[in-house]
């Protein structure tokens, strides 16, 4: 797994890395093809003992096939494995102690289990090898999905660290410089550059001298047209600085056109959720005494921002932000950084490749072009005609990379015979813009005359997506036009010309565009005879496909869809916007509505409370059933606040205006958060409670939506919780949690899980078990609050088993990330208050405390780190000994009767 150097270490392409699977073979049969089949899956090779005889004993077998791997997987669930006589211990014991410690392990370990003894032995000692990594699962699918992603993960790292060497931070320091704001997405994460950031070598010294060098600036706006490389330099800048700061965001602004909105996306970007406290204050309080490092890419169309970004630096003091932008900011404090084009080759009566290949303009052409064209070389018959093109496009990197994308279709030389026509142009028109900038549009418009004409109506046409956009939308918003009968052959003719980018979400592609071919698109499109047209289809499409998508957020396709409209996130909030505007509010709302789940699962209900609230505030008439939508959206997230007293009138007019409407499971989403409301009143009415809850149930079957049903069923759980009735209440979420697993609806199992986790708390008994899986099916899904729920949950299993310095630890880290995440008083937070409470007025309050801050010192990923090996070390050990976690330690506390 080391960076090879020399020929020694090139592999040939038939040498893959190799991934030896240790397990017992018959009783792990499913999970050994699982584990083969993602393997194979990441092109690498796996090395199993069944995979082909051989003439040799089996005990030498694998030690051969044990020296010629790179990464060891141990799957462990019940049996220790065959011991040969003569030998004291068995083969899958042996396979483990002779992987070389260096070695990369990934060790699972299947869950429920009645181990043997001497499995449980190894698996102690495994747990205590601090080489190793380990996690549990449940069924050969998940053993797979783990599989595959911890060892893109693990290739990753190990790649990073070649590339970095032995930094002062090291793979576990306690950082957020790389751990992103979100889950289930790349939100906040720095981009992946496309390319090596060429020409750049007396620049990059000077930002990291300004990012917390000897001479630190705390706002660096690194300013020039669009196209002249500014994003790129700043993400090199930041990633190369990332270990100076605790955490790197990047937050894109292309698609804010609203100054009002910028601070609302840096707090989406570090993942500080809404609130009713103003978006700075919640900053402020999110990363108080952080040593952050924000990049705020695209600016310029947002500039009034400006002073709102100087209040963010003072309410930051720890911070550093650095601003891509065509203009300056000009407050106080800014340091300007000029981003100039690409050096061109100095010596103008240079011919040879020798001369001019090392001129950065000249390499970037050199490097697009191949990768247009594999064949193209420079050569001394091109050498000074590509230099002759680099030139006359000033060495503006986005002109030369649209340029060299071209040598599919043309020679260099008649590619500067088209130059040579279009560019003189320039000095008469677009004469307010700088030359860069009018080089930058002349060349899109030029790439767009290269295009066939079917192609370049298609890109005018594209100007009506605010974000990525798939091939279903484009073809919605193209349809019956003569130019689109061939669609994708249109869309690839963009891609390959350099004027789309593609990426893959799941199964489906999307497309993207660079800011300045975006604003080209936008602006042809404003002038197109149909645009009207193209927008309210575009705002069709996007509300059909709320319809379409409402029934795949249960499930097994729940995953997909989550992430399919994260990806049009944009496009649908353009659609809805563009809805209001002319008046179709009905139609908004209900589109809002069928995407309820996908709010909650991502922790966006108070977007979708925003919407709702816009269309009341929208002074056009209303369909009584839209008021109902309303209603109870402003509701349900209100109740999300705990301790929260809601005004239960309104939410009966909403369950009376579904039921007129002749929509129940409107009315039974209505009667939900009804009864919720009086669950946890100060003075709740819990016969009314469940009374309402079981009339919702019957209002939504099944066959409606499982996924509400299902939550409503666990809501009688939470009631008889209330009532001190845990262990009714467990079989009501057990019940439930069958089902969700059955139906593949992680969101539903996630949710059962934290009552039930709660619920065996309220006994007295510890199961971070539980818990753990919650913490995984929530950072699967991109669900935030759940990932708190299930740290909190750990914390409180660690009281109950008597270890009051991990609690604080693990409390701590829980501390910090309601902290981050905007949860201003975590100390209202009622689920684990009790217990924490009894621990402080107990003689284990030092042991707490002194734990607590280390707890708060640790980057999200470390402290989820913690939280897992916990919960895995202690299921290990409750496994052993045979039961679960009753409390070992009764004088720290009794715990208090949880809120579901």
């Amino acid at each position: 797994m080391n960076s090879p150097t020399g020929s020694a270490g090139i592999r040939t392409p038939d040498q893959r890395l190799r991934v030896f699977v240790s397990s017992t073979l018959k009783e792990l049969a499913p999970e050994r093809r699982a584990a083969r089949a993602a393997i194979e899956r990441l092109r690498l090779a796996p090395v199993m003992f069944e995979l082909g005889a051989r003439p040799h004993p089996p005990r030498e077998l694998y030690r051969a096939y044990l020296a010629q791997s790179d990464v060891f997987v141990g799957i462990y669930w019940q049996q220790y494995g065959w011991v040969a006589p003569g030998e004291e211990i068995s083969g899958l014991e042996d396979e483990y102690r002779l992987a070389p410690r260096d070695m990369p392990k990934l060790i699972y370990v299947k869950q429920p289990a009645e181990r043997e003894g001497r499995l449980g032995g190894l698996l102690g000692r495994i747990r205590d090898d601090d080489t190793a990594s380990y996690t549990p699962f449940s069924t050969a699918e998940e053993l797979a999905e783990l599989i595959e992603s911890d060892l893109a993960t693990l290739l990753a790292e190990r790649f990073d660290a070649s590339r970095a060497g032995a930094g002062p931070g090291g793979p576990d320091a306690a950082t957020d410089a790389d751990a992103g704001a979100g889950l289930g997405d790349a939100a906040g994460r720095l981009p992946m550059p496309s390319g090596a950031v060429l020409g750049r070598d007396t620049d990059l010294p000077t930002l990291l001298e300004w990012l917390g060098g000897a001479d630190p600036r705390r706002l660096i706006t690194l300013v020039g047209p669009g196209g002249i490389g500014k994003t790129r330099l700043a993400v090199e800048a930041a990633r190369l600085a990332r270990e100076r700061f605790d955490r790197v965001t990047f937050v894109a602004l292309e698609h804010v056109r609203d100054p009002a909105g910028v601070l609302p996306a840096v707090a989406r970007a570090i993942g500080v959720r809404e609130g009713d406290a103003p978006t700075i204050e919640r900053l402020s309080i999110a990363r108080r005494g952080r040593h952050d490092l924000l990049l705020l890419d695209n600016l310029e169309q947002v500039i009034a921002a400006a002073p709102d970004i100087a209040a963010l630096l003072a309410a930051l003091p720890d911070a550093t932000v650095m601003v891509t932008s065509r203009a300056r900011l000009r407050v106080h404090g800014e340091q300007v950084f000029d981003v100039e084009p690409l050096a061109l080759p100095t010596d103008q009566r240079a011919v040879s490749p020798d001369e001019v290949s090392d001129a950065p303009a000249v390499r970037l052409f050199v490097d697009r072009a191949r990768s247009a064209d594999p064949r193209f070389e420079l050569t001394s018959g091109n050498a000074e005609v590509v230099a002759r093109i680099c030139r006359a496009l000033d060495g503006v990197p986005l002109a030369i990379e649209l340029a060299a994308a071209c040598v599919r279709l043309l020679t260099p030389a008649a590619l500067l015979a088209k130059l040579d026509r279009v560019l003189p142009t320039l000095g008469s028109s677009d004469r307010d813009l700088p030359e860069h900038q009018r080089t930058i549009r002349t060349t899109v418009e030029w790439s767009l005359d290269l295009l066939g004409p079917f192609a370049r109506a298609l890109f005018v046409r594209l100007g009506v997506f605010a974000g990525d956009f798939g091939f279903d939308a484009v073809d919605a918003v193209a349809a019956d036009e003569l130019w689109a009968v061939d669609l994708p052959g249109a869309l690839l003719e963009l891609v390959d010309g350099s004027l789309l980018r593609q990426r893959a979400v799941g199964d489906e592609s999307f497309f993207s565009m660079l800011v300045p071919v975006r604003e080209l698109a936008v602006a042809l499109f404003a002038q197109d005879t149909d645009a009207a047209a193209a927008r309210r289809a575009h705002a069709t499409y996007y509300v059909r496909l709320a319809a379409e998508i409402e029934p795949l957020l249960h499930g097994t396709t729940q995953q997909a869809a989550v992430e399919r409209l994260e990806a049009e996130r944009d496009n649908v909030r353009a659609a809805f916007r563009h809805l209001i505007t002319v008046g179709d509010v009905d139609t908004v709302a209900d589109a809002v509505w069928r995407l309820r789940l996908y709010w909650w699962i991502r922790n966006l209900l108070p977007t979708a409370k925003a919407w709702t609230d816009d269309l009341l505030e929208s002074g056009r008439p209303l369909a009584e059933r839209t008021r109902a939508i309303a209603i109870t959206f402003s509701s349900w997230v209100a109740l999300a606040v705990p301790g929260t007293e809601v005004d239960r009138e309104p939410l009966e007019e909403a369950s009376a205006l579904f039921r007129a409407a002749g929509d129940p499971l409107g009315e039974g989403a209505a009667l939900t958060v009804l009864g919720i409301a009086c669950t946890t009143s100060t003075d709740p009415d819990l016969g009314r409670a469940e009374a309402l809850q079981r009339r919702a149930i019957d209002l939504v079957t099944p066959e409606d939506d499982p996924t509400f049903n299902a939550l409503i069923r666990g809501q009688l759980g939470s009631i008889a919780l209330r009532r001190g009735h845990a262990t009714e209440a467990l079989a009501r979420y057990d019940e439930v949690l069958t089902d969700a697993v059955r139906d593949g609806d992680r969101f539903v199992e996630m949710t059962e899980l934290t009552n039930a986790g709660w619920a065996w708390v309220t006994l007295g008994e510890a199961r971070p078990d539980l818990f753990d899986r919650q913490l995984d099916l929530a950072l699967r899904l991109g669900n935030e609050d759940g990932v708190e729920n299930a740290l909190e949950g750990i914390a409180a299993c660690a009281i109950l088993r008597g270890d009051p310095a991990q609690a604080g630890m693990l409390f701590g880290a829980v501390d910090v990330l309601w902290t981050r995440t905007g949860r201003i008083d975590q100390r209202t937070y009622p689920t684990s208050g009790p217990l924490v409470e009894r621990v402080l007025r107990s003689g284990h309050a030092s042991e707490f405390e002194a734990g607590r801050p280390r707890g708060r010192s640790m980057s999200r990923r470390a402290a989820l780190r913690l939280a897992r090996e916990y919960a895995t070390e202690t299921a290990v050990a409750l496994t052993a000994v045979g039961g679960h976690g009753r409390t070992d330690a009764r004088e720290i506390g009794s715990p208090g009767h949880p809120s579901s």
